[in-house]
């Protein structure tokens, strides 16, 4: 294999430059050819294609967001659309490429390998939700991100003695919520993959009210229901004075900490050795702390899971 594409599609995620970056300095350790493909899936079929050099991935390792752009394709979901990219790849000589990004970003990647053209792809996304991987490439810098709103809004919560609300990121996932919720010692936690009882949330702000408790934080994952919403049922049911704050995109930017910065290089040099190997149809992840490689199709059959001891332990310590 003489000549590899990388693209990043889906949503952004910090630390998608970096793996950007191991792509196309480990290809051309090899002496391979590495061409960007910008703006996604979308750009892949407009032919949005052009050759990277060393210099084209300077002094981006410690950015958010990707050099490479992103964007939504409906297109690429039809025969016809793949097929135009994979006519913009042969145009190129490109003989295989890495797909940095999430699930919708696999999907494609699967489709590709499936038409005879060989991908890899990377975890890219700050939700956690790959199966296959302990970490994906985000959502280390995402937590902090929220760990760090999670600190500044309890100063305000405990100055003002206050319920707070806070909706994080997580439409199928609740991985943020949980991890962000365990670290920043938040009151109650609400991912998709658990049930709640309303009326024990209530009962637990009111015992906590009751022996002197002034303040409470509570995490909910979009993918539960709309913080809003919730902030107005605890204020009607316990008559606490609730604020709520939704941190939305927040989440998605800032420079990835060291720890998503290793992690995206491993992943994503690795992700190279396995084209040269002629392997494709396969998707990277780290496992244990060491590099790991899956099929794509069988990755994407898999239901992602969240640590349930985690969540056990978040409502032992938060009594």
């Amino acid at each position: 294999m003489k000549r590899i594409g990388v693209l990043t599609s889906g949503g952004d995620s910090p630390g998608m430059n970096a793996a950007v970056r191991a792509v196309v300095r480990k290809a051309i350790y090899h002496d391979v050819e590495i061409y960007g493909v910008y703006n996604g899936y979308a750009g892949l079929i407009a032919g949005n294609i052009e050759k990277l050099e060393l210099g084209s991935v300077g002094d981006i390792i410690h950015r958010g967001g990707t050099k490479l752009f992103t964007a939504r394709c409906p297109e690429f979901k039809t025969v016809e659309g793949r097929e135009k990219g994979i006519e913009q790849l042969k145009k190129f000589g490109i003989e295989g490429l890495v797909v940095i990004g999430g699930d919708g970003s696999y999907m494609g990647a699967k489709k590709l390998t499936e038409h005879g053209f060989p991908c890899v792809g990377v975890p890219g996304t700050i939700d956690n939700d790959i199966p296959g991987t302990d970490f994906t490439i985000g959502f280390d810098t995402a937590l902090n991100t929220v760990i760090d709103a999670i600190d500044k809004i309890r100063d305000t919560a405990t100055s003002h003695e206050r319920t707070y609300v806070i909706e994080v990121m997580g439409r199928h996932a609740g991985d943020i919520a949980l991890w962000a919720g365990l670290a920043g010692g938040a009151e109650t936690i609400l991912i998709p993959e658990a049930d709640y009882d309303m009326e024990d949330i209530i009962d637990r702000l009111k015992r906590g009210h009751e022996r002197g408790k002034k303040h409470s934080i509570i995490i909910i994952a979009e993918g539960v229901g709309s913080g809003v919403e919730f902030g107005e049922k605890i204020e009607k049911e316990t008559q606490f004075e609730t604020r709520v704050s939704v941190l939305g995109h927040i989440q998605r930017g800032g420079s990835p900490t060291a720890a998503d910065r290793v992690l995206a290089s491993r992943l994503g040099a690795y992700a190279v050795e396995l084209l040269l190997e002629g392997r494709g149809g396969r998707c990277v992840g780290i496992q244990n702390n060491k590099l790991v490689d899956h099929d794509i199709l069988e990755i994407l059959d898999t239901e992602h899971t969240v640590d349930q001891s985690m969540y056990r332990l978040s409502k032992e310590l938060s009594i």
